[in-house]
């Protein structure tokens, strides 16, 4: 028999935001979820690739990081990656999800 034990089972209702724009260079289509889970932290959906990660403005600043978990290929998409979801992901202040 296996011991499984289910850290969390919450049901949320969520804001779900979908963002697409292009720059000279890049098309990007996110969806942006919007949950008290998580830290607080959105959770940004790439729609071409399918690419998920949890981003706040702390994460943003880190242009490698972007890059990496994006698979961008310059740091100058990378950066306008960043300055865009700037502007996108609001600020939420963290509220601990554990007792």
């Amino acid at each position: 028999m296996i011991l499984i034990e289910k850290f969390y089972d919450e049901t949320e209702r969520v804001n779900v935001r979908f963002v697409g724009y292009m720059t000279t260079d890049v098309r990007y289509d996110f969806g942006i979820v919007f949950t008290h889970l998580f830290f607080g932290k959105p959770l940004v959906i790439c729609m071409q690739t399918g690419r998920t990660v949890l981003l706040d403005m702390k994460d943003l600043e880190d242009i490698d990081y972007l890059k990496k978990v994006f698979r961008i290929e310059t740091i100058q998409q990378a950066s306008e990656l960043a300055e865009f979801l700037k502007e996108t992901i609001p600020t939420i202040p963290f509220e601990t999800q554990y007792e």
